[in-house]
């Protein structure tokens, strides 16, 4: 039945857009650090394991595209119906944003299975092709045999979370990724040191199982199970706003590709990070071979620390916005635009100074084998140089995606990764004296060229056409 946006629980047209922004994203912001930290403590627990330490986190790195792609799939479904749920929110039509909910999860559950099956299967062709060696090769498929156990569980913590969060509940979606990280936190030490071993060289352990890198594998799968069941009783609890019932799970035609078709936006750019990361992958083993590789893997997680505040505050606006925006609530839409993007610009500035200041003690955080030090300096240094653009490309993407601007948001990330990046890590390696920086280079030029247009493209089709009545927005 169909409320008005003033009797609707958790109603995101009061009150300064600032305030109800932050309301919803510091929550987001904590699990955004949480979630980094569930999959940075990983690393920082293997890179420090003696005698192959540096190795086994190399092994690690060549398993990230196969992660990004399990979240891929998760976003394809969370990140393409929960805009879309808080949008029908807005209208106050709550059983159209049943029925986005409940058709995503039937979607969440199927793929689940099916990429669980198909990366199992051919997981050893996959991960040679990703640029592993003979060396780096038994650690990550160790690894990912197991992790992919857990793959359904991915997809019902990730994509159905962004369900309660279009319901207002961030809090609640905060504690989803607190509670998983909390847990693989805790149990990462005791699964992958045995007993004497030095935690960090410095801690020596009472008792432990002594898996290594398989054992880092099972504190996963078991966290992801603990968030999965979390978000499960509360989504079929009375404290929800939204039911997810039988009758909203039946799948139809029309509200399928409207959620394929917007979470194709987080689908891509999760399919492309996973390609990107791939192809330098195989241009730094080609180049630097087994060192820079692990250079990489140190950078993407420093990334992932990085970006945590950019995503946490994109997904505190993504529904605000989104319920402005169906209640055509265009001036509180345009004023929330305006405060993420200044937001998103200083934080950024913040993150380009330590990077280029402080570089070494960002690596050391991961391991401290001097080789790594003296060869990832100067390419985080590189790497970094154009971060305050990547956040113009993060601001665009948000304001697509929580508007419902399916075709727009795709085209840029696909701009930004395939038909920037991609080409320029197989290019600029080939120029005189550039080797591994050519490929270090091309994420900064990517920011700078993908960013620029994917900001200007947003700011001139959507935000200065927002509230004006002979100027309506331009249709996906």
């Amino acid at each position: 039945m169909a409320q008005t946006a003033g009797t609707i629980k958790n109603d995101f047209s009061k009150g300064p857009m600032w305030q109800v922004i932050l309301k919803m994203a510091i929550p987001m912001m904590m699990a955004q650090l949480v979630n980094v930290l569930y999959n940075v403590v990983d690393r920082m627990y293997i890179g420090h394991i003696e005698g192959v330490g540096a190795m086994a986190l190399t092994g690690l790195g060549l398993s990230m595209p196969v992660i990004s792609l399990i979240t891929a799939f998760a976003n394809l479904c969370g990140n393409g119906g929960g805009p879309l749920c808080a949008i029908a929110r807005g209208e106050g039509d709550r059983e159209k944003a049943e029925r986005y909910m409940g058709n995503a999860f039937v979607l969440l559950l199927g793929i689940g299975v099916a990429v669980t099956v198909l990366l199992s299967v051919f997981l050893k062709d996959i991960l040679f092709f990703l640029g592993a060696s003979e060396v780096t090769f038994p650690y990550a498929s160790e690894y990912l045999r197991i992790y992919l156990l857990g793959t359904l569980f991915v997809m019902i913590s990730l994509g159905m979370n962004a369900f309660i969060n279009a319901q207002g509940f961030a809090k609640i979606g905060m504690c989803t990724v607190v509670l998983g990280a909390v847990i693989n936190i805790v149990l990462d030490p005791f699964f992958i040191l045995g007993p004497g071993e030095r935690l960090f060289g410095v801690i020596t352990m009472p008792f432990g199982f002594g898996m290594g890198i398989a054992g880092a594998a099972w504190a996963t799968v078991i966290a992801q199970f603990c968030s999965a069941v979390w978000v499960m009783q509360f989504l079929f609890s009375k404290k929800a706003i939204l039911d997810l019932r039988p009758r909203c799970m039946r799948l139809r035609r029309e509200t399928v590709m409207k959620i394929l078709g917007l979470g194709v936006t987080g689908f891509v750019m999760g399919v492309t990070t996973g390609l990107v990361q791939s192809a330098c992958n195989v241009q730094l083993q080609r180049y630097g071979g087994d060192l820079y590789v692990g250079v990489m893997t140190v950078i993407n997680s420093v990334k992932e620390l990085a970006f945590l505040i950019v995503h946490g505050l994109a997904s505190g606006a993504q529904p605000v916005l989104g319920f402005n925006y169906g209640a055509k609530a265009y001036d509180r839409v345009r004023t929330g635009i305006r405060f993420f993007c200044l937001a998103s610009l200083f934080y950024a500035f913040t993150v380009w100074l330590l990077s280029m200041t402080i570089p070494g003690a960002l690596i050391r955080i991961f391991n401290q084998d001097p080789a790594l030090l003296a060869a990832g300096i100067p390419s985080i240094r590189i790497y970094f140089c154009g971060f305050v653009f990547m956040s113009l490309q993060s601001a665009g993407q948000c304001v697509f995606v929580g508007l419902g601007k399916a075709r727009h948001a795709v085209t840029f990330s696909l701009l930004r990764k395939v038909v920037i990046v991609l080409p320029l890590v197989f290019l600029l390696p080939l120029l005189p004296g550039m080797g591994v920086n050519g490929v270090f280079w091309s994420e900064p030029i990517s920011d700078l060229l993908g960013g620029g247009a994917c900001f200007l493209t947003m700011y001139f089709t959507v935000y200065k056409t927002l509230g004006r009545d002979d100027a309506p927005l331009p249709r996906n």
